[in-house]
């Protein structure tokens, strides 16, 4: 196993800057996602890696080697592509065995090859496939002849660009479930590029997210998930988005234009944003009475997604659009519903210029609401809120 280190990476196409000041250090046997949306650099992040693409400034560093003037096939990567890039005229078998016959990788005995293909395609499940050519195989089980190819052959870093995008969803789940399971990828450092966030969170030991060539957060699924570091990687995890209520602080008191009150752990002073997942707010038929972190509003659209459905709710003055978005399992809350919003303070994420708003100093809660006095909306004296 060897260690990766992107340090101060920096790329460009012509005279377009992609990369910009990369810096990232990738443990051995560390399973790490690159997350990102189109265009953020993910994909040439990995060509650099495998020396596909020319780094403009910074540095690669495997296993504490730096990469600079070193060969693609001298680098010991193993890089499967978005496309499934299988020789149309060759088998399965004959596709896995390309590798080990290049003779980059040393010389291989037919036995020893042999040996290796029994042992990919009876992990992969692709046993029976071996003398089909690629032409007859279904989607899933090209990929996982283009992930055979990957991991026939020994190697200090795979790079996995996308591997699952061109699956269906129900696939693409099991593949993710076979992937987290594979001993090769928690034996050998692994970086994979993906722009699924639930891909991200499943499978990695740390995820890195992109945004136009940078870095914007690195850290454990749990660790941007808890404490997002902007409002981008905040609505890049997790679907329905996050609900961003515009509010303005003053003396560790939040309140938004609908006259709701939050404590927060910042001592910031002006206009914030407070962040809700809709799966962190519960959903309560009626008007209960408006103690705390309470929303009151009018559903306008249910959706039906199994057993949760995905609410609509129309409030006032409170969040972008005046809607906001959760998500219950009450298969009884229907259109025309007025219903109460309501959450635990943790679970109210606060940011201030579109980054996690600071606490005051030495307080590790820093972006995030805790309960102020006898905090509720306005009403008027028929209890609606204003």
């Amino acid at each position: 196993m060897s260690t990766l280190e992107l340090r101060g990476l920096a790329a460009r196409y012509g005279k377009k800057p992609v990369l910009h000041g990369l810096d990232v250090s990738v443990a051995e046997g560390e399973f790490f996602v690159l997350l990102g949306p189109s265009g953020a650099g993910k994909t040439t992040t990995l060509k650099c890696v495998a020396g596909l693409v020319d780094r403009t400034e910074g540095a690669v560093v495997i296993g504490g080697r730096d990469m600079a003037g070193v060969e693609p096939y001298e680098r010991n990567v193993a890089m499967a592509f978005e496309s499934y890039a299988l020789y149309p005229q060759k088998t399965v078998a004959d596709n896995l065995a390309s590798p080990l016959r290049s003779g980059r990788l040393g010389t291989w005995t037919e036995a020893e090859r042999a040996a290796r293909i029994d042992a990919v395609t009876t992990t992969l499940g692709i046993d029976h496939l071996r003398e089909r050519l690629p032409k007859e195989l279904s989607n899933g089980q090209r990929q996982r002849t283009a992930l055979g190819r990957v991991l026939v052959r020994p190697a200090d870093v795979y790079l996995l660009d996308e591997p699952l995008s061109h699956l269906d969803a129900k696939l693409r789940a099991t593949m993710r479930a076979e992937l987290r399971r594979l001993g090769e990828f928690s034996r050998t450092t692994t970086v994979y590029v993906t722009h699924d966030y639930q891909e991200a969170l499943a499978l990695g030991d740390r995820i890195g997210v992109l945004r136009g060539g940078r870095l914007v957060q690195v850290g454990t699924p749990a660790e941007l998930w808890d404490a997002p570091h902007d409002t981008f990687v905040a609505r890049s995890l997790g679907q329905p988005e996050m609900n961003l209520l515009p509010a303005r602080a003053d003396g560790g008191v939040a309140i938004t234009g609908g006259g709701l009150a939050v404590g927060v752990d910042t001592d910031v002073s002006g206009p914030v944003e407070l962040g809700v997942r809709p799966r962190d707010l519960t959903v309560t038929a009626g008007q209960t009475h408006p103690g705390g972190f309470r929303i009151r509003g009018r559903v306008e659209l249910a959706e039906r997604l199994g057993r949760s459905v995905e609410l609509s709710v129309r409030t006032e003055g409170v969040g972008p659009g005046d809607t906001l978005i959760a998500v219950t399992d009450d298969p009884d809350v229907r259109e025309g519903t007025s219903v109460t919003l309501s959450t635990e303070h943790t679970r109210v994420h606060v940011f201030a210029g579109g980054g996690r708003a600071p606490g005051p100093e030495g307080d590790g809660r820093a972006g995030h609401a805790h309960r102020v006095g006898n905090a509720r909306p306005r009403t008027d004296s028929e209890g609606e809120q204003r």
